[in-house]
């Protein structure tokens, strides 16, 4: 049992190493931590031998024993028997073995944690389900070491991902297909590793544009992960079916339709049972709950290219942090979780309502609720925009004042079946901002691309901000994944 959780002798030669190698030393304290040893003394030892190297002086006999003194934790039998243990070549191997011995003891100490917390504290299963979701992904996550790429390794990777993109034929898109034309153009997809941001004000229809892309994808046969917060997977269900059917949302509803209709709906339910899209409704979910419910379904269904939330600021914070530490750490999580599992992750956000106060709605970054992170974090911000909510919502409160009055009303408002849309891009990491026209088909909650581009008139960007980007309009801008 003792040989499984620690290896005393592997240890010492390590420390050894350090004593009569110390250049090495640099390479050995990214790797190793002082929890990795297991004898205090080592942890001790260890520690002097980094504050030496953080003092630059040198590590040696005679500086250790004397910063251990100075701390009254020096044990000369312990550092004797360091001095005489033989230095080895092959560390690498020996801090392998030393980190596998030491995730085995965190492991083992959070089973205790498990029960303490479980039985002793008789706390409430999701309290203790979050905590232990959140020490294992630090034991984790403290576990990995990486090291720096050299030229070569990088000069290797980007030449093999330019022979990739050049494979596919010089295409705009170079990520995942956000399932609109222009889009695409602008952003050349979403890239592997990406945090996207869609945000809107209520009513603007964040859901129904994701849900368009998410449809483009699973009728190509790729895999989406969705997490919804906010309705139960049948209304997303009924949602799709209506993009692919065309039949108006509200009749799906409520079974009113013809036969043709419900000859295009049971098609549509055929296509739908060979999807490979998977929902989690659960409506109460954490960072750490998400995670890994996203890495065991990844693992399971490798197909999946893309995962969704709907929407940011309905998940639920760990621990009892102020809000905006709560959002921050949620963000920061999921950009950590896109690129581990190298993939586009999509979370939906609410907007601050002042930008109604506003002469010009259209939004900005300044105006997602707790800006600040998640401006930060997001490799690309959307921001959906339709003018006729806002001038639907005007003629309301007209009406409503006039009869107040006691005057007549005179609607001025004229509803459509199709408004014009705006998706603005407020950031893009390595690409332009600007807008991209849609057209939004109310009936069936669906956005399509504009007509003049659906008709292969090329677009004029609008608004295009190159500056920061320093790139040409025009010119598909590459995403070069992490290498």
């Amino acid at each position: 049992m003792q040989d499984n959780l620690y290896n005393l002798a592997f240890e010492r030669s390590i420390l050894s190493s350090i004593v009569f190698e110390p250049s090495q030393f640099d390479e050995l304290s990214v790797a190793l931590k002082q929890d990795d040893f297991y004898l205090p003394a080592h942890k001790d030892i260890y520690s002097t031998m980094l504050l030496l190297l953080q003092k630059d002086q040198p590590i040696d006999e005679e500086f250790i024993k004397k910063e251990l003194i100075k701390i009254k934790k020096f044990d000369e039998q312990v550092l004797l028997e360091i001095l005489s243990a033989n230095p080895i070549s092959n560390t690498k191997a020996y801090v392998d073995e030393i980190k596998d011995k030491s995730l085995k003891r965190h492991l083992l100490t959070l089973t205790t944690e498990i029960k303490r917390v479980t039985v002793e504290e008789e706390l409430p299963s999701a309290e203790v389900i979050d905590i232990v979701e959140k020490k294992l992904y630090e034991i984790t996550q403290d576990n990995q070491t990486s090291d720096f790429k050299d030229s070569p390794k990088m000069t290797f990777d980007t030449m093999e991902y330019i022979k990739e993109m050049k494979a596919r034929g010089n295409s705009v898109l170079v990520g995942v297909d956000t399932g609109f034309n222009e889009l695409n153009k602008m952003t050349t997809g979403f890239g592997k590793g990406d945090l996207v941001i869609i945000a809107a004000r209520p009513a603007m229809g964040k859901t129904s544009f994701i849900l368009n892309t998410v449809n483009s994808l699973i009728m190509n046969g790729k895999g989406v992960a969705f997490f919804s917060l906010e309705m139960p997977a049948e209304q997303l269900m009924l949602r799709l079916l209506s993009i692919q059917t065309s039949i108006p949302l509200q009749k799906l509803r409520v079974g009113d339709m013809n036969d043709d209709q419900w000859s295009s709906l049971n098609g549509a339910i055929d296509r739908m049972n060979s999807a490979k899209l998977f929902v989690d409704d659960q409506g109460s979910i954490n960072i750490n709950q998400l995670r890994s419910k996203l890495r065991k379904l990844k693992n399971q269904h490798p197909e999946i290219e893309i995962a969704v939330i709907d929407y940011l600021q309905i998940m639920q914070g760990v621990g009892n942090q102020d809000r905006h530490l709560q959002v921050s750490e949620i963000s920061r999580g999921l950009k950590m979780l896109a690129r581990e599992l190298e993939m586009p992750v999509v979370a939906l956000s609410q907007l601050n309502r002042g930008l109604e106060s506003r002469n010009d709605k259209r939004p900005m970054l300044s105006d997602i609720r707790e800006s600040g992170s998640i401006e930060q974090d997001a490799d690309i911000i959307l921001f959906v925009y339709r003018d006729d909510v806002y001038l639907y919502k005007e003629e309301k409160e007209r009406e409503k004042a006039a009869k107040a009055e006691g005057k007549e009303f005179v609607s001025e408002y004229v509803e459509k079946e199709e408004e014009d849309a705006e998706i603005i891009i407020g950031k893009q990491r390595n690409g332009p901002t600007g807008h991209v026209k849609l057209v939004f088909q109310k009936k069936l909650t669906r956005f399509v691309d504009a007509p003049a581009y659906s008709a292969g008139v090329e677009t004029v960007y609008e608004n295009i901000d190159t500056r920061s980007a320093n790139i040409d309009v025009g010119v598909p801008q590459i995403d070069m994944p992490a290498l």
